[in-house]
């Protein structure tokens, strides 16, 4: 369930303000953080993330933090009505003929001859 948090807090200096950004954005579940209001004192924060561990964590670093509101972020559904039909495409791999074997080797009788001379000048 995403929620959005608004915590105001004193930042006095930019340094202060990207210190709050960056604690907020190291949260496990936060999906945005923004500064809003004149002064740029309220931390917006948006997730799934608990809002009294949120300011837990920013009020050891910032002493006054004060949980201003949380609401739960609503999505916007404009395509209920519309359907869209999906072509469907089928794949077929390229035929490819199977590759043609070799002829098996031709055998040559060995012939030996089996007489036995012991002239070995021819």
């Amino acid at each position: 369930m995403k929620q959005k948090i608004v915590l105001q807090m004193q930042l006095d200096c930019d340094k202060c303000r990207s210190k709050a950004l960056k604690i907020a954005a190291q949260e496990i579940g936060v999906s945005s953080v923004a500064l809003e209001g004149d002064s740029k004192d309220k931390l917006v924060v948006t997730g799934d993330v608990d809002a009294v561990c949120l300011g837990r964590v920013l009020r050891k670093k910032f002493r006054c933090v004060t949980l201003v509101s949380v609401n739960e972020v609503k999505k916007k559904d404009d395509n209920k009505c519309k359907i869209e039909d999906k072509k469907v495409c089928y794949y077929y791999p390229p035929y490819c003929p199977p590759p043609t074997c070799a002829p098996p080797p031709y055998c040559h009788p060995a012939v030996y001859d089996s007489y036995d001379s012991n002239c070995s000048i021819m």
